[in-house]
This record gives structure tokens, sequence and C-alpha cells, in this order.
């Protein structure tokens, strides 16, 4: 008689990790990775090239000599310390009626660690080199942006504390407030619009790189999504690239002054829109994380 091994009735459950679903940490580490690019090209056009430095000059001159902009006041008149330390509370609020105290915390984190980065950069490590300006623009360097980084930093942290199904339509609502700080930051003359682009981008870069590592720890797919992960390497550079080329056809002054603040506004938009696509789906809760694996394995194990 010949003996052979019956296929079991009940098969244990296999590994939750392992599935054909799209990876959402190689999503993520490709946007991080695409955001950090697009920042660096970002310095090295508008900042370390004699055509970038010209034309930005050009805008910051002509918003010197521009009587105050009545739409950008609240900006010139707001306490960004205070503002900050109020945004911190709320987070901190939010995350206790939600009963969700690491959440707060996290969210904490995301909020500072991209502005201690900014400034790190800013003092210490890039620089804007000394040109004969006979403008009379000051030549510190101003990039990135502390006002747009801190706008930019705000929205993600509220977005992350507030219930994951409200996320993308937080990040694009209030898109619009941060291309409206930037749009402002130039037009006071604060900052040149590399300055606004390269704060959003250093947000979303470290945010996409903070949520690669969340991600990382849950239950992820293993195919790579080549469409998105294109989509995160690609998209913010072609952002960077179209701005260089639009701000270098003005002509005259006026006309660089305004193009560099509707730029400063519609990049800005486009950056909060490209970071919204990767976060959608990261669960930062790690209660909401410890739930959906439990949800997972009674699922697979009635099968």
């Amino acid at each position: 008689m010949i003996l052979t091994d019956a296929p079991s009735a009940t098969r244990p459950a296999g590994p939750a990790l392992v599935t054909r679903a799209a990876s959402r940490t190689a999503v993520l580490a490709a946007a991080a990775a695409g955001f950090a690019l697009a920042f660096v090209a970002a310095y090295l056009l508008f900042v370390r090239t004699q055509a970038g430095r010209g034309v930005e000059n050009g805008v910051v001159h002509s918003a010197q000599s521009t009587a105050a902009v009545g739409w950008a006041a609240p900006l010139r008149e707001a306490d960004l310390v205070v503002v900050l330390g109020g945004v911190a509370v709320l987070l901190l609020v939010i995350s206790l009626a939600r009963r969700r105290f690491a959440l707060g915390v996290t969210a904490l984190l995301l909020l500072a660690a991209p502005l201690v980065v900014a400034q790190l950069l800013k003092l210490y490590v890039l620089d804007r080199p000394s040109t004969d300006d006979r403008l009379g623009v000051a030549s510190h360097n101003s990039f990135p942006s502390g006002h747009v980084s801190a706008a930019m930093a705000v929205l993600v942290a509220l977005a992350i504390v507030l219930p994951r199904r409200f996320r993308s339509a937080t990040l694009v609502a209030g898109g619009f407030g941060v291309a409206w700080v930037a749009a402002a930051a130039v037009a006071l003359g604060w900052h040149r619009l590399s300055d606004t682009v390269g704060g959003c981008l250093l947000v979303a870069a470290v945010t996409c790189a903070g949520a690669a590592v969340v991600s990382a720890r849950r239950p992820d797919g293993d195919r790579v999504p080549w469409v998105p992960v294109l989509t995160g390497l690609l998209a913010p550079l072609a952002v960077v690239l179209a701005s260089f080329a639009v701000l270098a056809t003005a002509t005259s002054g006026a006309a660089q002054f305004v193009a560099a603040m509707l730029l400063a506004a519609l990049s800005a938009e486009a950056v909060v829109v490209l970071l919204a696509g990767p976060l959608r789906r990261v669960t930062f809760d790690p209660a909401e994380g410890r739930v959906r694996r439990l949800r997972r394995v009674s699922r697979d194990g009635g099968r």
C-alpha cells in the first residue's frame, strides 16, 4: 500500500506581512527621496547660479520698493513663536480628546523635526554666495523659509492628529493656507520664491521619511507600485523646474514680482497635493495599527 500525505483540512494562517498588495513604504521612501532631490535642485538652481540669484534679487527689490500689500499684513503681525506654541497645545488637546496621546506625540515630533532641520540647514550648512548686486538686496542666506516651513509643518501635524479619514481633505484644504503664507512672504520682501518652495519641500521630505519608518513597522504589501513611486521621485522636481523656467521668462521687475507671488502659492499647493497621496494610507496611530492587525489575523484565521 502506498501512503500519501493528505492535505490538512486546516492550515495555520500565514504571515500577514507578505501580500501582493502595493507597498506603502516603497511609495513613502520614493516620495521622501523625490522631495529631497527637488529641495537640492531648488537650492542649486536659484541660489548657486548667477541667473537664479539675479532674478530673485530683482523680485525682492520690487517687493521692498512696493507699498505695503494689505492682504499680506496678517503675516507681518503674527508672532511665529506664539502660533507654534498654540498649535502644540491644540495637538495635545485633540489627541487627548481622541484618547490617542501617542498620536499627539507623533504629531508634535513631525511638527518640530522639519523646523529644526530647516534652521540647521539655513544657519550652518547652506549659504548664499555674495554678489555685486546693485539693487541693495541683502545677501544673507534665507533658504529655506522658516515661516513657510512652519506653516507646512503645522498643516501636516494637524492632518496627522485628526482622524485618518479626514487627512487628505485637511491637507488639500489647508494647502491654501500654506499657499497664502508663501505668497505673503514674497510680497513682504521677506523671502524669495526659492525660499518658500524649499520650505515646503523640506517639510514634505522629512514627513515622508518619518512616515516610511512608521509604515515599515506595520503590515505592508510586497509589491512595488511603479507609477506612484516614479511620481513621487519626479513630480517634485518638475515643480521646481517649472517654477524656475516661468520666473526666468518674466522680463520686467513688476512681472517678476507678480510671477514670484503666484508661483510661490501654486508651488506650495502642488507640494501639499503631492504629499497627500503617499500619506493617505499611513497609520500613525499605534492603537489603530493594533486594531487593524487583530482584524487581519481574525479574518485570515477564519478562512
